[in-house]
Protein backbone atom coordinates (compact mmCIF):
# COMPACT_ATOMS: atom_id res chain seq x y z
CA UNK A 1 0.00 0.00 0.00
CA UNK A 2 1.21 3.48 -0.85
CA UNK A 3 -0.55 6.56 0.53
CA UNK A 4 0.14 9.90 -1.09
CA UNK A 5 -0.57 12.45 1.62
CA UNK A 6 -2.42 15.61 0.68
CA UNK A 7 0.12 18.29 -0.17
CA UNK A 8 2.99 15.84 -0.57
CA UNK A 9 3.22 16.41 -4.33
CA UNK A 10 3.80 19.97 -5.55
CA UNK A 11 1.38 21.75 -7.86
CA UNK A 12 2.68 22.57 -11.33
CA UNK A 13 1.84 25.16 -13.95
CA UNK A 14 1.70 23.52 -17.36
CA UNK A 15 3.55 24.88 -20.41
CA UNK A 16 1.86 27.99 -21.87
CA UNK A 17 1.80 26.50 -25.38
CA UNK A 18 -0.69 23.85 -24.19
CA UNK A 19 -3.07 26.18 -22.31
CA UNK A 20 -4.68 29.62 -22.51
CA UNK A 21 -5.04 31.42 -19.18
CA UNK A 22 -4.12 30.38 -15.66
CA UNK A 23 -4.12 26.63 -14.98
CA UNK A 24 -2.80 24.62 -12.03
CA UNK A 25 -2.20 20.87 -12.12
CA UNK A 26 -2.03 18.78 -8.97
CA UNK A 27 -0.72 15.25 -9.61
CA UNK A 28 -2.70 12.63 -7.70
CA UNK A 29 -1.26 9.41 -9.10
CA UNK A 30 1.64 8.66 -11.43
CA UNK A 31 1.78 5.03 -12.59
CA UNK A 32 4.61 2.61 -12.12
CA UNK A 33 4.85 -0.18 -14.71
CA UNK A 34 2.91 -2.20 -15.53
CA UNK A 35 0.21 0.32 -14.56
CA UNK A 36 -0.30 3.11 -17.10
CA UNK A 37 -3.15 5.31 -15.77
CA UNK A 38 -2.23 8.79 -14.53
CA UNK A 39 -4.66 10.87 -12.48
CA UNK A 40 -4.45 14.58 -11.75
CA UNK A 41 -6.63 17.40 -10.49
CA UNK A 42 -6.65 20.37 -12.87
CA UNK A 43 -7.99 23.82 -11.96
CA UNK A 44 -8.77 26.37 -14.68
CA UNK A 45 -9.34 30.01 -13.76
CA UNK A 46 -12.21 31.78 -15.62
CA UNK A 47 -11.59 31.73 -19.37
CA UNK A 48 -8.67 29.29 -19.11
CA UNK A 49 -8.66 26.23 -21.36
CA UNK A 50 -6.52 23.58 -22.99
CA UNK A 51 -5.33 23.69 -26.58
CA UNK A 52 -6.85 21.14 -28.94
CA UNK A 53 -5.39 17.72 -28.15
CA UNK A 54 -5.87 13.95 -28.35
CA UNK A 55 -5.03 11.02 -26.08
CA UNK A 56 -3.94 7.71 -27.62
CA UNK A 57 -6.08 5.71 -25.16
CA UNK A 58 -8.75 8.34 -24.48
CA UNK A 59 -9.38 10.53 -21.45
CA UNK A 60 -12.00 10.72 -18.72
CA UNK A 61 -12.79 13.93 -16.83
CA UNK A 62 -14.74 14.08 -13.57
CA UNK A 63 -15.86 17.65 -12.86
CA UNK A 64 -15.53 18.42 -9.14
CA UNK A 65 -16.10 22.19 -8.89
CA UNK A 66 -17.25 25.20 -10.87
CA UNK A 67 -18.65 25.37 -14.37
CA UNK A 68 -16.69 24.62 -17.51
CA UNK A 69 -16.81 23.88 -21.19
CA UNK A 70 -15.73 20.96 -23.36
CA UNK A 71 -15.84 20.35 -27.09
CA UNK A 72 -14.89 17.56 -29.43
CA UNK A 73 -13.84 18.41 -32.97
CA UNK A 74 -16.92 18.95 -35.13
CA UNK A 75 -19.27 19.02 -32.12
CA UNK A 76 -20.99 21.72 -30.12
CA UNK A 77 -19.42 23.32 -27.06
CA UNK A 78 -20.95 21.61 -24.01
CA UNK A 79 -21.30 23.07 -20.52
CA UNK A 80 -19.90 20.78 -17.81
CA UNK A 81 -20.70 20.94 -14.10
CA UNK A 82 -19.76 19.15 -10.84
CA UNK A 83 -20.63 15.47 -10.98
CA UNK A 84 -20.45 15.31 -14.79
CA UNK A 85 -18.19 12.62 -16.23
CA UNK A 86 -16.84 13.38 -19.70
CA UNK A 87 -15.25 10.59 -21.75
CA UNK A 88 -13.20 11.26 -24.87
CA UNK A 89 -12.49 8.31 -27.15
CA UNK A 90 -8.93 7.34 -28.11
CA UNK A 91 -7.64 9.81 -30.70
CA UNK A 92 -10.69 12.11 -30.38
CA UNK A 93 -9.53 15.73 -30.85
CA UNK A 94 -10.97 17.94 -28.11
CA UNK A 95 -10.45 20.75 -25.61
CA UNK A 96 -11.82 21.60 -22.15
CA UNK A 97 -11.60 24.38 -19.60
CA UNK A 98 -13.40 26.85 -17.38
CA UNK A 99 -16.42 28.95 -18.23
CA UNK A 100 -15.87 32.62 -19.05
CA UNK A 101 -16.86 33.81 -15.56
CA UNK A 102 -16.34 30.72 -13.39
CA UNK A 103 -13.33 28.61 -12.48
CA UNK A 104 -13.60 24.85 -13.00
CA UNK A 105 -11.76 21.89 -11.49
CA UNK A 106 -11.79 18.35 -12.82
CA UNK A 107 -10.03 15.09 -12.14
CA UNK A 108 -8.36 13.91 -15.37
CA UNK A 109 -7.63 10.24 -15.99
CA UNK A 110 -5.63 9.05 -18.98
CA UNK A 111 -3.32 6.19 -19.86
CA UNK A 112 0.04 6.05 -21.56
CA UNK A 113 0.56 4.08 -24.76
CA UNK A 114 4.24 3.38 -25.36
CA UNK A 115 5.03 6.14 -22.85
CA UNK A 116 2.84 8.78 -24.53
CA UNK A 117 -0.33 10.24 -22.99
CA UNK A 118 -1.20 13.24 -25.18
CA UNK A 119 -0.62 14.94 -28.54
CA UNK A 120 -1.02 18.73 -28.51
CA UNK A 121 -2.32 20.88 -31.39
CA UNK A 122 -3.34 24.50 -31.96
CA UNK A 123 -4.79 26.77 -29.23
CA UNK A 124 -8.54 27.31 -29.02
CA UNK A 125 -9.08 30.87 -30.26
CA UNK A 126 -10.99 33.44 -28.21
CA UNK A 127 -13.60 33.55 -31.00
CA UNK A 128 -14.10 29.76 -30.98
CA UNK A 129 -14.15 29.65 -27.16
CA UNK A 130 -16.78 32.43 -27.08
CA UNK A 131 -19.02 30.68 -29.62
CA UNK A 132 -20.87 28.74 -26.89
Amino acid sequence: MDIKRCGSQPSVNPPAEWFTGTVRMDPLFQPEAPARAAIMSVTFEPGARTAWHTHPLGQTLIVTAGCGRAQREGGAIEEIRPGDVVAFAPGEKHWHGAGPDTAMTHIAVHEALDGKTVDWFEPVSDADYGAA
